[in-house]
C-alpha cells in the first residue's frame, strides 16, 4: 500500500479544519437568545430628583451699606467767659426738656456788677432830672430877656446829654442782665444729651461747648447708594435696617442728596429712623431698600452649584444626560433663589445630588412618593425637591 504524498496530507488537514468550524457555527447558532448581552450597556451615574423653575411675585429690594447719625446736633455752650462752673445737673444719656437748667456759674461778680450798674442809671437819672428842670425854665424865659441865647442853649445840650447818658447806663444795666441770665445754662430744645465736656469747678472760656444735644432723640441712617439706582429711590420708601449686633428696625426714606461724590459715585441718601431701640449714632448698619414687587423665575437653591466662583445647575437633556449650564442669580426669599439669566421656564433640571454631578454625566430620574420612597418618574408627573444620590 502506498504512503500518502505530502500534498494529499495538507489537503485533508484543510478539510477537517472547514469541517470543524461549521460544526462551532452551528452549535453558536443553536444557543438561546437568552445568552445574547449587549455590548456597551450605559449605567447611570446617579438617580435623582428633578425639578422645573417656578414664577412667582417675589419683592424687589436695593441693599446698601451706612453709618447712623443724630438728626440735627444742638451745641450748647457758654455766653458768658472768666466764670467758675458751680453745678452741673445732667449727664451723658439724660432726656432733656426745653429751657431744662442744665448747669449753673458762679454769679457773685455778676450780681456785683449788676448792682453798679444800677447805681450808675439812678446817678445819670438824677443828673437828667436837673437838667430838665433848668431846661424847661429856660424856655420860659426864653422870650423875657432874662437869659441869654448862649445859656438857654447850655441848659439845652445839658438835658440832651443826660438823657444820653441815662439811655448808656441803662443799655449796661440790660447787659448786666443778661449776663446774669446766662450764668444758668439750660437746654434750648427737647432731646438727649449726647456729650459733656462741662466739669464742675472749672474756668469756662466764652464761647466753650460744654454739652451736645441730639434733638428730639431722632437719628438717621445715612446710606450710599450707586448712582445708576439713585432713580429708584422715593421718598416714604420702607428701609429694613439690620444692625451689627443682628436686630431690626424699620426706617422711611426722608430725601435723597441733590448731589453725587465725584470719587464714588454714590449719593447719600437719608432714612428717618425710629427712636429709642437698640440703634446709636455712629453704628454702621446694612439695609435693604423696599423697591415694589416683580415676577422672578426661582429655583430651590438645593438645585444650584458652586464652581469656580460661577453658579451652575444641571439641566436635564435627552437620554438621561446632564448639561452643565451657567446661572446668573439675583433675589433670594426663603430656600429658593431667583435665575435672572441661563435657564427657562419648562426646564427640568436636577435639584438634589448636583454637587456629585458632571456635565454630561447620565443619570435615573426619580420624583418622591408621599412615603417618602423614591419611585420612577412617569410621563406628566410632577417634579419634586428630592434627590437620591447613590453613585
Amino acid at each position: 500500500m502506498k504512503k500518502p504524498t505530502l500534498k494529499q496530507a495538507g489537503l485533508a488537514a484543510a478539510v477537517a479544519a472547514a469541517l470543524l468550524a461549521l460544526a462551532g457555527g452551528w452549535l453558536y447558532s443553536t444557543r438561546a437568545p437568552a445568552d445574547k448581552k449587549p455590548a456597551h450597556a450605559i449605567q447611570p451615574a446617579l438617580t435623582v430628583t428633578a425639578t422645573r423653575p417656578e414664577t412667582a411675585d417675589w419683592p424687589q429690594g436695593l441693599s446698601a451699606n451706612g453709618s447712623i447719625s443724630a438728626w440735627q446736633e444742638t451745641i450748647v455752650g457758654a455766653e458768658v467767659g472768666g466764670l467758675r462752673l458751680e453745678e452741673v445737673k445732667v449727664n451723658v444719656g439724660d432726656v432733656v426738656h426745653r429751657g431744662q437748667l442744665l448747669a449753673r456759674f458762679a454769679d457773685d461778680s455778676v450780681r456785683a456788677d449788676l448792682a453798679q450798674q444800677q447805681a450808675q442809671l439812678e446817678e445819670a437819672s438824677a443828673a437828667q432830672a436837673e437838667a430838665k428842670g433848668n431846661a424847661d425854665r429856660a424856655r420860659t424865659l426864653a422870650n423875657s430877656g432874662a437869659l441869654s441865647a448862649q445859656q438857654t442853649a447850655q441848659y439845652m445840650t445839658a438835658e440832651r446829654s443826660t438823657a444820653a447818658r441815662v439811655q448808656l447806663a441803662q443799655a449796661r444795666l440790660l447787659q448786666e442782665q443778661i449776663r446774669l441770665r446766662h450764668t444758668q445754662i439750660v437746654a434750648t430744645d427737647e432731646g438727649v444729651i449726647s456729650s459733656r465736656s462741662a466739669t464742675a469747678g472749672g474756668v469756662i472760656g466764652q464761647g466753650q461747648e460744654m454739652f451736645r444735644l441730639i434733638r428730639d432723640n431722632r437719628l438717621e441712617w445715612r446710606a450710599e447708594v450707586g448712582s445708576a439706582e439713585l432713580r429708584r429711590i422715593r421718598p416714604g420708601q420702607p428701609v429694613r435696617l439690620r444692625l451689627a449686633s443682628g436686630a431690626t428696625l424699620d426706617g422711611k426714606v426722608r430725601i435723597a442728596a441733590p448731589t453725587v461724590d465725584a470719587a464714588t459715585r454714590n449719593a447719600m441718601v437719608y432714612v428717618d429712623l425710629p427712636g429709642g431701640g437698640e440703634a446709636r449714632a455712629g453704628m454702621f448698619a446694612t439695609g435693604q431698600f423696599e423697591l415694589g414687587h416683580a415676577q422672578a423665575l426661582t429655583l430651590p437653591q438645593s438645585a444650584v452649584v458652586m464652581r469656580d466662583g460661577y453658579s451652575y445647575v444641571y439641566r436635564i437633556a435627552g437620554g438621561g444626560k446632564v448639561v452643565q449650564t451657567r446661572v446668573t442669580l439675583g433675589r433670594r426669599v426663603g430656600a429658593r433663589v431667583e435665575a435672572v439669566d441661563g435657564i427657562q421656564a419648562g426646564m427640568t433640571v436636577v435639584e438634589g445630588g448636583a454637587d456629585f454631578l458632571g456635565d454630561g454625566d447620565t443619570v435615573r430620574v426619580v420624583v418622591a412618593a408621599t412615603s417618602g420612597r423614591a419611585v420612577a418618574a412617569k410621563p406628566g408627573a410632577a417634579l419634586l425637591v428630592q434627590a437620591e444620590a447613590a453613585r
